[in-house]
């Protein structure tokens, strides 16, 4: 009778036990801005997401009303400039969501083009409320917590809720604190977005993740930059290695590439930074992958599905029928964007820069070729065999497309004529002997090749 009753009260202290323990594929730790974009867009791509908002010392919650969300002083209002011409996905939301939220008052900034007035009080509603409307998202506010540690595949924090300890056992944790104190709490080494960006001879732009334009604060005194960045200052890419954690696998970071008196300021960036580590977040739990085995162009597509930015390209938005072929043509290399100087124009940065496609201009033979070849190993036969001129023409590209799909010239010939108007779209008459412009370049190439699909690794560089 003893040895039943001793066996019944071990069933019950380990169910117990069980019932502590809560579940989930990913775990954000920190309601920063960029935290609260993260666990949207993990729990939108369709995986089990919590988020916590840690306690402090004297148990007021220190989430997203008090997480670098804005820097100006309750019932004050400061100007969002910088990246608001840019309508990456989370970031457009929150945005149309504050022009609405402020339509009706005086003096409201409500054209599409004119700097964001925000305030202390109503951008937190609107992030909550975004939050509430997304399924397979569960919050914890008010809760502390304190050991992270790593058991096979799974990580597992214990927090404080309510007086209970509970233990949450999740495949990624991001951490989206100021300050980065969970990753540092084990030993992780995360870096400062500066320190990644725009670096001459980089191919890190393939695996961007988010885009802004207005460098980073600690940037923009810097006159030694080297003129030959790319994308060029003072737009920049968020590289994927950059969000990744050092020293541990599926640890994540958002704040953590931001210096406490620029974090405040960007609230564009830290929402698209946090759209992108969600994405990555959710596809390492969806396919049961860690950080070391990375599919960049999946993840990138992820983020395009829901009108997430690779490039900041700001004069080809997503309403534009061409908008992700700009995009993936753009990540691969083989046609880059170009900073344009307009001061004084509204419609661009404060400084008057801005990097675009410049769709309607041509394409040059010397500006594709390096990446051509680069990305198809016959390409450099082809260009043997072709007499080319400065101008790449229509007629030269057919001829590309034709000879890599082995098609019949004469039956891509008449398909392409076809479709010209009807499905492409384009404006131009289809002639075979006129210069090509981006646009049709771009989608021409991404529809019939597909550069996109050539995989890369963290620095950029193609795999074979």
């Amino acid at each position: 009778m003893i040895k039943k009753l001793v066996v019944l009260l071990l069933l019950f202290w380990c169910s117990s036990l069980y019932a502590q323990t809560i579940r989930t594929d990913v775990l954000v730790i920190g309601g920063s801005p960029s935290g609260v974009a993260a666990a949207i867009q993990s729990a939108r791509s369709k995986v089990k997401t919590i988020l916590i908002e840690q306690a402090t010392l004297s148990g007021q919650d220190s989430g997203y009303l008090k997480s670098g969300f804005v820097t100006v002083s309750p019932g004050g209002v400061g100007t969002l400039e910088n990246g608001r011409n840019l309508y990456s996905g989370i970031w457009d939301e929150f945005r149309k969501r504050f022009r609405k939220y402020h339509k009706d008052e005086k003096n409201s900034d409500t054209p599409s083009n004119s700097p964001l007035n925000y305030d202390s009080w109503s951008g937190p509603e609107i992030l909550q409320k975004m939050a509430d409307t997304v399924k397979n998202l569960t919050m914890y506010r008010n809760v502390t917590f304190s050991a992270l540690k790593r058991t096979n595949y799974l990580w597992n924090i214990s927090i404080i809720k309510e007086g209970k300890i509970r233990v949450i056992s999740a495949r990624v944790v991001i951490d989206a604190t100021s300050g980065s104190v969970v990753a540092l709490s084990i030993g992780a080494i995360c870096q400062r977005l500066d320190s990644v960006l725009n670096k001459a001879d980089s191919k890190l732009y393939r695996t961007s993740i988010a885009m802004g334009d207005g460098l980073p604060w600690e940037r923009y005194n810097d006159i030694t930059a080297p003129a030959d960045n790319y994308p060029p200052f003072t737009t920049f890419c968020v590289p994927m290695k950059a969000v990744i954690a050092k020293g541990a696998d599926n640890l994540l970071v958002t704040e953590a590439l931001f210096s406490p008196p620029e974090s405040s300021h960007s609230l564009p960036r830290q929402l698209s930074i946090g759209q992108g580590v969600g994405a990555v977040a959710a596809y390492c739990a969806f396919f049961k992958k860690t950080t070391k085995n990375l599919n960049i162009r999946l993840i990138q597509i992820e983020i395009m599905n829901y009108k997430g930015y690779l490039m900041p390209i700001s004069d080809i938005t997503p309403k534009d029928a061409d908008w992700r072929d700009v995009q993936q043509i753009c990540a691969t290399g083989l046609i880059k964007g170009v900073l344009n100087f307009t001061p004084n124009d509204p419609d661009t940065s404060p400084n008057g820069e801005e990097f675009i496609f410049k769709p309607d201009s041509i394409v040059t033979t010397a500006e594709i070729k390096p990446v051509l070849t680069e990305i198809y190993s016959r390409a450099f036969l082809w260009f043997e065999k072709e007499k080319l001129g400065e101008k790449f023409t229509v007629g030269n590209t057919l001829s590309l497309i034709s000879d890599y799909t082995l098609t019949d010239p004469l039956v891509l010939h008449a398909r392409i004529k076809i479709d010209w108007k009807t499905r492409y779209q384009f404006k131009n008459d289809f002639d075979m002997n006129r210069p090509i412009t981006r646009r049709e370049f771009a989608v021409l190439i991404n529809r019939y090749l597909n550069p996109f699909a050539r995989t890369v690794d963290l620095n950029g560089n193609l795999v074979n």
